[in-house]
């Protein structure tokens, strides 16, 4: 695999690109998106340097069309915070709490735009769709002040947190629930990503995104990122107060309410879908396709197939 920037119609190879006299230091930041990330503005110069050069001479540049775009990040770890919508939280059984919904999920899920999403009845016959806006981290912190959480973003992706949602959660006789978020949120491509990473520079409030899912062309999720309960540098704090956040690490920062789970009684589902969404007919099944959009960062396209017997 090779480190692209998107150009238009285009995906630019860095390495390609680069122009002659590029220091060594310089290549090997632009020949691993982790290492490209942890060196801050000294990766992101090199990087522009061979954009540019592109742009003049031609060098690197890829149709589009004919490029296979990978997820753009091999994460080292997947920070989720659910329950980060009053309209998500309205749709399923009744919770409360006074801080962010914590847990992790695998990057050994990790698939890119226009991969596949396995549906393995052995997991889930419930597999439910999330769209999320991702925050990738750029500058290490621990314990780091919201006033200051924006300077540690490097960008930001898009997410679809699939989930199994008979994992997830049981329901008790009394209506209460039992939530398991390890094997509801945990198998095999639970965590398709992409289809880029914007760099920070380009969104100037990522509070003020909007953000939509289609399944098989039918508009389901439609919000905006201005309705989160904890925005991005609050999350950041929160999550930081734990753990040292490096570059490289994500923070997925919840889904909206329009999941299918929502018209599901008997995991609990009891909210009557919005006028402006088409109400789901229960949850994904093979030959599905699935688009994830957020505004200014791009489409996440996945089709669901069925598991290899």
């Amino acid at each position: 695999m090779r480190l692209g920037a998107l150009d238009g119609e285009h995906v630019v190879d860095l390495l390609d690109a680069c122009p002659t006299g590029t220091p060594t230091g310089a290549i090997a930041a632009l020949s691993d998106m982790t290492q490209l990330i942890a060196a801050g503005e000294d990766g992101l110069k090199p990087a522009r340097a061979a954009l540019a050069n592109s742009q003049k001479t031609g060098a690197g540049r890829v149709p589009l069309a004919k490029a296979k775009l990978k997820a753009p990040l091999d994460p080292a770890l997947i920070l989720c915070s659910g329950e980060n919508y009053w309209d998500h939280r309205d749709e399923k059984p009744e919770v409360t709490r006074k801080d962010p919904e914590f847990f992790l999920k695998t990057g050994l899920g990790v698939v890119g735009t226009e991969e596949n999403i396995v549906r393995d009845e052995r997991v889930t016959r419930k597999l439910d769709y999330e769209t999320e806006l991702l925050i990738v981290i750029g500058k290490p912190g621990r314990h780091i002040p919201r006033g200051r959480a924006l300077e540690h973003i490097f960008g930001y992706s898009v997410m679809n947190d699939v989930t199994a949602r008979d994992r997830q959660v049981t329901l008790r006789p009394d209506g209460s629930s039992v939530a398991n978020l390890g094997p509801g949120k945990n198998f095999d491509t639970c965590a398709p990503m992409g289809p880029c990473i914007v760099t920070r520079d380009e969104i100037a409030d990522p509070q003020d995104l909007e953000l939509k899912t289609w399944v098989n062309g039918e508009l389901r999720q439609n919000n905006s990122t201005a309705k989160m309960i904890w925005d991005c540098a609050q999350l950041i704090e929160f999550f930081s107060i734990f753990i040292t956040l490096r570059p490289g690490v994500v923070i997925s920062t919840g889904t909206p309410g329009g999941t299918a789970w929502g018209t599901d009684p008997e995991l609990g589902g009891r909210k009557p879908m919005r006028k402006d969404v088409v109400a789901p007919r229960g949850y994904l099944q093979a030959g599905d396709e699935v688009v994830c959009e957020i505004e200014r960062i791009g489409r996440l396209c996945s089709r669901v197939v069925a598991a290899q017997p």
